[in-house]
């Protein structure tokens, strides 16, 4: 028996530690928290969003500033914020816990592999004055992508995200990002996708490896990944890591996204593996709206029926 523990081991002991990681609940409840993002309900304002979610049952948003009264979210890339004051932030903080909501966490989604490097301190002072207003919130959790970025001219042999130097230099910029979160109190989920460089479950791991910062974890959205893993090895992969799971869908061979239920995922499957190996992780609605939501909520409710299960 080993009397030391190794850099990994130490990780992800430290992981398991953080807010939503489930260490509360290690002996599993059988019992799914799940949410919703605010994204695509671009029609309205925080307080009737706040109420419309509240009376469907919801208790957990991730809050993303896409909303009338606070439009300013950039997909890729970022935003002056102008008229976010702390007490601005205050009061829509306010508005969603009001109405019986907690806010897991906000969505960014800056670029952070750009090759230019006066972009990535751009994107990343982004990202800092993010954490900055998320704190005046009340809001620890921080969720993006990688993002993409293709260099101009014609395809290079080796994809740009497959890149020695990308790579190297995708680990310096993300550890900047945990020296900023370490400063604010907060937290970084990344979330793989097969088209960027955290292309599968694998390579997300040994990324959160290299950097080694408890303040950077992963988000998993299955549906990302659908082609490059099975669901029982994302979980393998990245379980100690997962502080929060995504649920939309996605049909195998096919780029775009869609709303739970309308794609090839096994939910059932997703929702046993969840609390088996995640348990306390919320499990939160994307890719829905006003249109679609409710439909989606019902696939996902009726999932963890089947799997025996309880929203918790």
């Amino acid at each position: 028996m080993r009397s030391e523990l190794t850099r990994r081991d130490a990780l992800q002991v430290g992981a398991v530690a953080l807010p939503w990681a489930g260490a509360a609940e290690a002996k599993s409840t059988r019992k799914l928290p799940i949410g919703i993002a605010t994204m695509q309900f671009r029609e309205y304002t925080n307080a009737g969003l706040a109420k419309e979610l509240s009376e469907q049952g919801f208790r957990i948003v991730q809050l993303f500033f896409t909303q009338t009264d606070s439009n300013y979210w950039k997909y890729g890339g970022r935003s002056d914020l102008p008229g976010m004051t702390p007490e601005r932030a205050r009061e829509i903080a306010a508005t969603y816990r009001s109405a019986g909501l907690s806010i897991h966490s906000m969505g960014v989604y800056t670029t952070l592999v750009h090759a230019d490097t006066a972009e990535r301190k751009a994107n990343l002072a982004y990202f800092e004055n993010m954490m900055k207003i998320g704190g005046q919130m009340g809001v620890r959790t921080f969720v993006s992508e990688a993002g993409h970025y293709q260099p101009p001219g014609p395809a290079p042999a080796i994809p740009y995200d497959y890149q020695d130097d990308v790579w190297k230099m995708a680990v310096e910029t993300v550890k900047e990002l945990a020296r900023m979160a370490e400063g604010q109190g907060a937290t970084v989920l990344l979330e793989p996708i097969y088209r960027s460089i955290f292309a599968t479950a694998k390579r997300t791991r040994v990324f959160l490896e290299e950097v080694g910062s408890p303040r950077v974890r992963a988000l998993l959205d299955p549906a990302n990944l659908l082609e490059a893993n099975d669901l029982e090895e994302m979980f393998e992969q990245l379980h100690p890591w997962i502080s929060c799971i995504h649920a939309k869908d996605r049909k195998l061979h096919v780029t775009t996204g869609v709303a739970a239920g309308q794609g090839d995922l096994d939910y059932r499957k997703l929702v046993t593996l969840a609390a088996k190996r995640t348990p306390g992780v919320p499990v939160i609605l994307e890719y829905v709206g006003s249109s679609n939501y409710k439909e989606a909520l019902e696939h996902l409710r009726n999932a963890i029926r089947l799997a025996g299960l309880r929203q918790a």
